[in-house]
């Protein structure tokens, strides 16, 4: 299976706003031919399911994202990178011959434009994750400032390498409809996940590995992280590579997935 088999950049990043438009007209309509007690409900619905759209990783309401991957083996996604947890990330996937895809912060690269070009000499993917990383306001980032965070991101991380990124995942995975269009620009697709076990947050390593190693499958792209505070994701991703060789599950990058 070929990457550009599930490589899929937004072919139409701006529909969302004519049907945006359209339903609002709609919802108007029977507000004035039914009555706000009908009217009104449809319309929080509707508010509510934009903002599910933004918050749920796995949401395509505003573009496509890839959550699996074809075949018999499995992604492996580690982000915001790089950080000080690099070089014994990288040591441990080549002890267990598995490839990884580091989705990279653009200013963290810039800042240690060595670990990016080892992680790419090492046989791994890089992925754009941000150019900052406004974990708090991603969700809320208007047009310009969205295609600054994709674009600046991806103008950095293809200044240290050489080699443009594929692949892009939104920060704490939200998407708010102004992602789309410089992920098309970019030539850029979405990627989100199938396990996760909260590894930015949770310094818990059994635990985190237990919640991971429940949705660990063929096709699984699983999300991890480096250099989180609680100082344990080089261990946390060891547990998960022990639990991919007990299920005899290959980590590969989506080139190689069969």
């Amino acid at each position: 299976m070929r990457a550009m088999s599930v490589h899929r950049p937004p072919r139409r990043p701006q529909l969302w706003l004519p049907l945006l438009i359209a339903s609002q007209l709609l919802i108007a309509l029977v507000w004035w031919q039914l009555g706000w007690m009908i009217g009104l409900p449809l319309l929080l619905a509707s508010h509510g399911l934009c903002l599910w759209g933004v918050l749920a990783p796995a949401s395509r309401l505003y573009g496509p994202v890839l959550t699996r991957l074809p075949g018999e083996s499995v992604w492996l996604t580690i982000d915001d990178g790089p950080s000080d947890d690099t070089p014994a990330l990288l040591d441990l996937l080549d002890a267990h011959d598995a490839k990884a895809t580091f989705f990279l912060v653009g200013a963290r690269a810039a800042e240690r434009p060595d670990l990016v070009r080892e992680i790419a000499a090492r046989g791994h993917g890089i992925g754009n994750h941000s150019q900052t990383h406004p974990q708090a306001m991603f969700w809320a980032l208007g047009p310009a400032r969205m295609r600054r965070e994709i674009l600046d991101a991806q103008r950095t991380l293809t200044g240290v390498t050489g080699h443009a990124p594929m692949w892009f995942r939104s920060v704490v995975g939200h998407t708010n409809p102004f992602v789309h269009a410089p992920l098309r620009e970019a030539g850029l697709a979405r990627v989100g996940w199938s396990a996760r076990g909260f590894d930015a947050v949770k310094a818990d390593v059994e635990d985190v590995v237990a919640r991971i190693d429940a949705d660990l499958a063929p096709g699984a792209i699983v999300l991890l992280h480096e250099g989180a505070k609680h100082g344990r994701n080089v261990a946390m991703v060891e547990g998960v590579l022990a639990r991919m060789q007990a299920k005899g599950l290959r980590a590969v990058l989506p080139d190689q997935a069969v």
